[in-house]
This record gives C-alpha cells, sequence and structure tokens, in this order.
C-alpha cells in the first residue's frame, strides 16, 4: 500500500537533479553559499564554543570534517558545531516557515566532506531536503509556531534525513528508516527564542540528520508509517489537528517546491518577522529626513504569528533585540541601519535606543498570507512626529533580498564578504565565494577549504 513515508523515502533515493527546474537549483545554491558566510561570521560567538565543549574532536586524520572552530569532528558533531554557528546570528536565509539552509549546509558539508561528495550530491542532498520539509508542510493548514514548535528543528530533522540518506545513495527501505528515526528526533520551541538554545535547534537537527542515516545503515529500524500514522509526525505536531494524512494528498516529486517558495536572503540579522517592517522604516527615515528626536511614535501593523515570535518588546541584550519589532524600529530610524554592529549588547542599551522603544507601538493582524511563511499578507508602518505630521509607507508584501524581490550576484557577494571576512583573510573571501557560488562544476567538497 502506498503511503505517505514510503513515497518520501522513494523520492528521496531515486531523485533525479536533471527533472528539477533551473528555480530550485538556483535556490539550492544562494541558500548555500549565502548559508556558509553566515556560519563563518558566527564562528566566535560564545553559543559556537560553548556546543563545541560537549563534541568530541577528531585527530590524526584528513577524513574527519573541518569545523568553523579549526578542530575536526566526526560528521555528526562537525554538524553540530557548524549548525550553531550559521544560526547564532539569525542572519541565515528563510523559506517554509523556518530555516532550511542552516540546517541542510552544516549537515552537507561535514557529511559530504567524509564522502567526498561532489557539488552537484550537495545540491541533490539540499534539495530533497528542502522538497520533503516543503511538501509535507503542505499537508497541514495550520502554523507550527502558533503551537510552540520551531519548524526549523521539528521539519528540519526529516529534511537533514533525507539529505544525509541521499549523500549516502541509501537504498528505499533504509532511507524510509531513516526518516522514521529522525521522526522521533524532532523538537524545538519558539520559547527559547532569543536565547542561546534557538541557535542549538539548528546544530542539534543538523547532527540528528546524520545520526538517524547512520542508525539506519547499521540495520536499525522504525516504523515505516510514521509520517502518516494516526500517532505519528503530522498529527503529533499538527498546530491544527487535521492534517491531511492521504498519500494521494502528498504530491512530492510532481511539482518543485524550491522553484515555487526558493530561499529569502536575510538583509538583516535579525528574525525575518521584522524584515518588512524595516525596509519601510528606513525607506521613511531616509525619504524625509527624519530627525530621531522629531519621532512621536512609530506605529507597527504586522501578523499575530509574526508578534508571536517577536516576544521581547524591551531587550536589553544583542540577542534579545534580534526577537523585537521594538528594537528593530528603533536601530532604523536612529541609525537607518540593522546591522551585526547594532546587534550587540552595548548598542541596545544606549540611553537613546532604549528611548525609542517606548515609542513604538504594534498591531496585528489576524489574516494570513498564502505563501510558506506564517506573515499577515503585508506589514504596514506610519510615524507620528512630535508637530503632528503623520508619514505613511505603503504596505510592504515582500522584503528586499526576498525570493519576490531577489538580491544580484553581486549583492550576495557583498553580504559574504562581510560575514566570511570575519573569520577569513581578505584573499581567501573572493575565490571561496565563486566556488561556492557554482558549486555545481567542484569535484569534491574537500575543495573549498572553508577554514
Amino acid at each position: 500500500m502506498d503511503s505517505i513515508t514510503r513515497k518520501a523515502a522513494e523520492f528521496v533515493a531515486k531523485f533525479d537533479l536533471a527533472s528539477v527546474p533551473n528555480e530550485a537549483v538556483h535556490a539550492a545554491r544562494i541558500g548555500i553559499v549565502d548559508c556558509v558566510g553566515v556560519m563563518l561570521a558566527g564562528a566566535r560567538e560564545p553559543a559556537v564554543g560553548l556546543v563545541a565543549c560537549i563534541a568530541t574532536p577528531a585527530t590524526g586524520s584528513n577524513d574527519a570534517p573541518p569545523a568553523v572552530n579549526g578542530l575536526r569532528y566526526g560528521a555528526a558533531d562537525a554538524a553540530l558545531v557548524n549548525g550553531v554557528a550559521a544560526h547564532v546570528l539569525d542572519f541565515d536565509d528563510v523559506a517554509l516557515a523556518g530555516h532550511p539552509s542552516t540546517v541542510l549546509v552544516p549537515m552537507i558539508l561535514a557529511e559530504g566532506h567524509r564522502l567526498q561528495s561532489s557539488g552537484q550530491e550537495a545540491i541533490e542532498a539540499y534539495l530533497v531536503g528542502y522538497e520533503l520539509w516543503a511538501h509535507l508542510a503542505e499537508l497541514e493548514p495550520g502554523h507550527m509556531h502558533d503551537r510552540g514548535f520551531h519548524p526549523t528543528a521539528v521539519m528540519g530533522t526529516l529534511a537533514c534525513a533525507a539529505g544525509a540518506a541521499r549523500l549516502n545513495r541509501l537504498p528505499t527501505e533504509e532511507t524510509a528508516n531513516a526518516l522514521a528515526i529522525a521522526a522521533s528526533l524532532a523538537a524545538g520551541l519558539v520559547a527559547n527564542f532569543g536565547s542561546m538554545t534557538k541557535s542549538l535547534h539548528a546544530g542539534r537537527t543538523a547532527q540528528s540528520g546524520i545520526q538517524a542515516v547512520r542508525l539506519a545503515q547499521s540495520g536499525y529500524t522504525g516504523s515505516l508509517d510514521v509520517l502518516e500514522h494516526r500517532t505519528g509526525f503530522l498529527r503529533s505536531f499538527s498546530p491544527s489537528g487535521s492534517p491531511d494524512t492521504e498519500a494521494s494528498a502528498f504530491r512530492i516529486g510532481e511539482e518543485s517546491l524550491a522553484a515555487r517558495y526558493g530561499v529569502n536572503i536575510k538583509r538583516y540579522p535579525t528574525c525575518y518577522a521584522t524584515h518588512r517592517s524595516i525596509d519601510a522604516m528606513i525607506d521613511l527615515a531616509d525619504e524625509h529626513d527624519i530627525a530621531p528626536d522629531d519621532v512621536a511614535i512609530i506605529h507597527v501593523h504586522t501578523g499575530v504569528t509574526q508578534r508571536l515570535m517577536l516576544r521581547n518588546t524591551r531587550p536589553q541584550t544583542g540577542l534579545e533585540a534580534k526577537f523585537s519589532m521594538e528594537f528593530a524600529m528603533a536601530s532604523a530610524a536612529i541609525t537607518r541601519k540593522v546591522g551585526l554592529r547594532e546587534l550587540t549588547d552595548d548598542f541596545v542599551t544606549r540611553p537613546d535606543i532604549q528611548a525609542m522603544l517606548e515609542k513604538v507601538e504594534v498591531t496585528v493582524s489576524e489574516e494570513k498570507d498564502a505563501g510558506d511563511l506564517p506573515n499577515a499578507p503585508f506589514d504596514l508602518v506610519w510615524v507620528t512626529l512630535r508637530d503632528g505630521t503623520v508619514l505613511r509607507h505603503e504596505p510592504v508584501e515582500h522584503a528586499r533580498g526576498s525570493w519576490q524581490k531577489q538580491l544580484r550576484r553581486s549583492e550576495i557577494a557583498a553580504k559574504f564578504g562581510e560575514c566570511a571576512g570575519i573569520l577569513l583573510p581578505e584573499e581567501k573571501v573572493g575565490p571561496l565565494f565563486d566556488r561556492l557560488y557554482d558549486l555545481q562544476t567542484v569535484n569534491d567538497i574537500r575543495e573549498l577549504e572553508l577554514l
């Protein structure tokens, strides 16, 4: 009998990159290059060092994948460390109500290094993981964030198991077991947003995908109806309580959702729920040359789920500020920037920033966009000045850098240079970007030499 679990396993095992639209391959390529840059930028963050302390370095073998801290580990632990580094700044790309690249890329780099996978095989692994995540999400009418689950850590665990199974060329039965094992390793709570644990979600998810495949290869088994069973993955994590568990509704392989939804490249190292409003606030400040002292109120109208994620109304640290619409508006209004330099404890606690937080008023809409993100159809921002003047920005449906407003190669390279340059010497940054952007031409992932 056909089932969602078996259809998923067959798709992964029999995936044919030649049948994939060019748009999907482009999404994978820019997702990978952007994630590597952000991962390098996050390498020296305290959370990465703390997690590295629980991983076991491997010695005496070039087969052990390198992590951004300069040490080599077994593949699962390398994925753990690099996954935390990729997500700790919250500067990684967004899609499918989560962060596919921040879990898939660390897994691919680690397992691909061990297997000496090609760039084309890396893209295949990325796309099978993305497509599985996307098509499973299509079966659920609700949003995981509303239930308190972080999709990156829940859906991402299955995606990473799929990608790792593809890299290892697992047959269908072993792939199904790997997915079943991964389904029981999935976990992550929205309540931990704004803390170090959010980045642990990414590292642990990348690690779990590799571990699930290792277990399946060894003969470890799981339930081969784990996705659709009434006590299985889809129902257990369902915010609506009514996912579609009919195999006929699961249309993986019939349409590329990577081509439809792509990836949204972040221009600001904050929760993506703030990005449309940041674009609007910076536009207003630039267009009207707004002096911060002239601002009476900054009004933001956004989505209810966006507001749920932006839990910190009066942040006192850089981590907390990443999940604060009030901080996003304060930084945009005062400096007309929201970048890595602004996401520091010292900047967040500046008296002028703290004072501006008090001037931000946020209202919400229950209306949801029909796309892959748990957003309202648009964000609205308007500013009331002390003299009573009201300055309004037109509704913002898509942030700059989104799949609908894509960045040019030069703009992606500029962000990569800003991020990777934190760790790498200048002469290595440009060549690394070019190799990653043209990943299909790379014969062996080891050629990338990230460090």
